[in-house]
């Protein structure tokens, strides 16, 4: 085995854990990307430690411990406060059988040596090793790829992508993550492996695929996964819009406009719905284009035809529901009309109806990395700076049924019914009526307006908001005719 020169430290809860299994008589040692981590210099977010003891075994040494996998896996208790050092998980070196499925090895052996354990690993910077004293032990020169910057398999590439697909998005989510390049070999392998992403269940997928989004590499990440061939598997509705041209407001691509607003709001430290939303947000535009020319071309309904795109991905990659309706809206509304000499707080109030509260200020960031990606200069242009000003001064109008001066109870009491659809109905219509006009929302004016609703079909009662969405619509409308604030 090759020693380092250089000697790393180890917290006193995993030296202990590697000293108690050789005073028993075993071998020990951290592993794995903890190692990585130490030799980037960045804090380990856990600790994991191979052995030749066998589950049992290590069970025997340290009492307290979980052990409730098929991988000989056993979490042992330090007592640490450091949450990271509370359970620190140890596992036999091991060898994998045949991965027929190309994600699950048919069988896992225990081996007696740490070549064996290493060699079986998928990237060389995450199989190295450190024994008790610090020092390291580099088979395949992870220590070389750390210093050059790459990403690079174990062995033969073709046979580590052949034995779990996932490790294809797994090369480009390190490499994202890391800064790194992935290395000549490894990057044709995965190229012409990619196909094989189809056997990884969504799930797994969707995992990967937020790792990439959520560092701070993510533009560079979705430009590699489209490289890779890896992107038609997690939303190939992105390539739509590759070679796509806009028109005279836009000086990119519809993908590179996409990947840019990404961009923006990663730099900007955004949440993963504003940067989903903001490289969702122009989906819709490939399908919805009329007109070839930069005079012509127009993408009226896009955002509508967007929504439902992302939707689409959303479902596709199991999102939660509460996620996806939230990534859903703000592509839905991205393009909200707003002039300071025409619009009114009604308006203003309409859109937070729509979208709400909690929403907004997602939207106008949204609406910021849709300026930048453009290739505008400013993100947050006077309209904007305007706008927001007009949503503090409406923020304590009523825009929820919950901000009316009366409930469901109210209504119930008063109509003497029970619980049932036309009492959210009746709320809802107060409700529209309210945003329209705030000074209606008092307690004895609502308690007879009730009488007078009750009076009216559920449809009619449905009808109220629509007036909303089609207020909201006629504006998207003057929007669309102008284009852009």
């Amino acid at each position: 085995m090759v020693g380092a020169q250089q000697t790393m430290e180890l917290p006193n809860e995993v030296k202990n854990i590697i000293e108690k299994l050789e005073k028993a008589g075993y071998q020990g040692y951290v592993v794995g990307g903890c190692v990585r981590d130490l030799l980037l210099g960045k804090e380990p977010k856990d600790w994991d430690v191979t052995t030749n003891a066998k589950p049992r075994e290590i069970q025997n040494i340290f009492p307290e411990n979980i052990y409730e996998n098929v991988f000989g896996t056993v979490a042992v208790k330090t007592g640490s406060e450091d949450e990271t050092l509370a359970l620190v998980e140890v596992t036999p070196y091991r060898i994998e059988g045949k991965y027929t499925d190309k994600r699950h090895p048919d069988e896992i052996k225990f081996a007696n040596k740490l070549e064996d354990d290493l060699s079986r690993r998928d990237f060389t910077i995450n199989a190295m090793a450190i024994d008790k004293d610090g020092k390291i032990v580099d088979l395949f020169e992870g220590q070389k790829d750390l210093k050059n910057k790459l990403v690079r398999t174990v062995g033969n590439p073709a046979d580590r992508f052949g034995e779990d697909a996932l490790r294809l998005l797994r090369t480009v989510r390190f490499a994202t993550i890391l800064g790194f390049q992935i290395e000549e070999s490894t990057l044709k392998a995965l190229k012409a492996a990619s196909e094989w992403l189809a056997a990884i269940s969504k799930e797994r997928i969707r995992d990967e695929f937020i790792k990439i989004i959520e560092s701070e590499n993510a533009y560079e990440g979705i430009l590699l996964l489209e490289e890779t061939g890896i992107l038609k598997f997690i939303a190939p509705e992105l390539r739509e819009g590759i070679g796509v041209d806009q028109n005279l407001h836009h000086i990119y691509s519809v993908w590179e406009h996409c990947t840019r607003a990404l961009k923006y709001s990663t730099e900007k430290k955004y949440s993963l719905e504003v940067r989903l939303a903001s490289l969702f947000h122009d989906i819709g535009k490939p399908r919805t284009k009329r007109g070839e020319t930069h005079n012509e071309a127009t993408f009226y309904g896009h955002e509508v035809v967007g929504a439902r795109m992302a939707a689409e991905i959303m479902d596709r990659l199991k999102f939660p529901r509460d996620f996806s309706e939230k990534v859903i809206k703000l592509v839905r509304y991205h393009m909200f009309y707003y002039n300071p000499e025409e619009v009114t707080e009604s308006s203003v109030r309409r859109l937070l109806v729509r979208i709400g509260k909690e929403n907004v200020e997602d939207l106008l960031k949204v609406r910021e990395a849709d300026r930048i990606g453009s290739g505008r200069p400013k993100a947050v242009p006077y309209k904007l700076r305007h706008l927001k000003y007009i949503i503090d001064k409406v923020s304590d109008d009523p825009i929820s049924a919950k901000m009316l001066k009366i409930d469901g109870k109210d209504v119930m009491k008063e109509l003497g019914v029970e619980p049932g659809p036309k009492v959210g109905l009746i709320l809802n219509s107060l409700l529209a009526e309210v945003v329209e006009n705030p000074s209606k929302n008092v307690r004895e004016d609502l308690m007879q307006r009730i009488h007078d609703l009750d009076k009216k079909s559920p449809e009619e009662l449905r009808g109220s908001l629509k007036k909303i969405d089609d207020a909201i619509e006629r504006e998207e409308e003057e929007r669309r005719k102008k284009y852009y604030v």
